[in-house]
């Protein structure tokens, strides 16, 4: 499945573009968020950042026009990144941030990422494939406590403690499947069954945040792009679980430097939702420098 970017439409008139505005796209993916804005705003251009090089391939092809024209700027970058790399490319403010914290469709669709629980896969979750930390190193080296804490923490799951203890029991553990099956052991059959959601769902985003340091990542992202933005100019952040979005909306409402333009998340529409059942967790907020 190609990577389907969310709540586009809606990016585009939240993010008011300016005539010959500067974008960052912090993460990049596929291209869709900064093709959108290029289709839509004349004389923009837009530095786009990931630190997928797979994804970074597929952007390249999607935005071919562009990059020969001088009107994109591609790099393999953490969006930790973006002062120093704003300081690097010359640019001292821009219009306008867009980071879609989502985990992209073609990371979940290839097996060998590990962030599937459906399909057979090594437990890797990297994000950026040169990065140290893997989901073996979580699952198979985390004292029993850690582990606990992380999956209750970053999963909000009430299992937490019994699913630590199964795979603490159960190690090694080497695979996607073998972890779900470790999980099912863990979690009352009664209790499986009157989940919406797949029984795994909460550990192996527990275990992905980990590996990735999403939540400690998205504190220095709002911080350096605050403080990388022009005056009106605005930061647009999906989100697609409650930790990120109460992070996003705290420090939107905390900050002294902006001034919160969504007063409630915006979500997808229901034809969005049916088109692509992916986006039905995202949440966009907006917030514009002042």
């Amino acid at each position: 499945m190609n990577h389907i970017p969310v709540l586009v439409a809606e990016v585009i008139d939240l993010l008011n573009l300016r005539k010959g505005g500067i974008y960052v796209d912090c993460t990049l993916g596929a291209g869709g968020h900064t093709f959108a804005i290029l289709n839509a705003c004349e004389r923009c251009f837009v530095i786009g950042l990931d630190v997928d090089p797979d994804a970074l391939i597929l952007a390249k092809e999607r935005l071919s026009v562009y990059e020969r024209s001088g009107k994109v700027k591609i790099l393999r970058r953490s969006y930790t990144q973006l002062s120093s790399t704003l300081k690097e490319t010359g640019i001292e403010e821009v219009d306008g941030i867009i980071a879609d914290l989502g985990i992209s469709s073609m990371n979940v669709d290839t097996s060998l990422r590990g962030f599937s629980f459906t399909k057979e896969g090594p437990l890797d979750m990297r994000m950026d494939p040169s990065s140290e930390k893997t989901a073996w190193e979580v699952v198979n080296k985390y004292p029993e406590e850690k582990l606990e804490r992380v999956i209750k923490e970053y999963g909000e799951e009430r299992f937490a403690r019994r699913i630590a203890r199964e795979i603490v029991k159960s190690r090694p553990i080497n695979t996607t499947l073998e972890l779900v099956d470790v999980i099912s052991k863990a979690i009352p059959f009664s209790k499986r069954r009157k989940r919406k959601r797949h029984f795994a769902t909460k550990t192996f985003q527990a275990i992905r945040i980990e590996v990735n340091s999403e939540l400690e990542n998205l504190k220095k992202l709002l911080i350096q792009a605050e403080n990388s933005l022009k005056t009106g100019g605005r930061l647009a952040i999906i989100s697609f679980h409650s930790l990120e979005d109460r992070i996003v909306k705290n420090h939107f409402r905390s900050s002294e430097k902006l001034r919160v333009i969504t007063k409630k998340p915006v979500v997808p529409t229901e034809e969005e939702r049916k088109m692509n059942p992916r986006s039905r967790s995202a949440k966009l907020r907006v917030a514009e420098r002042i």
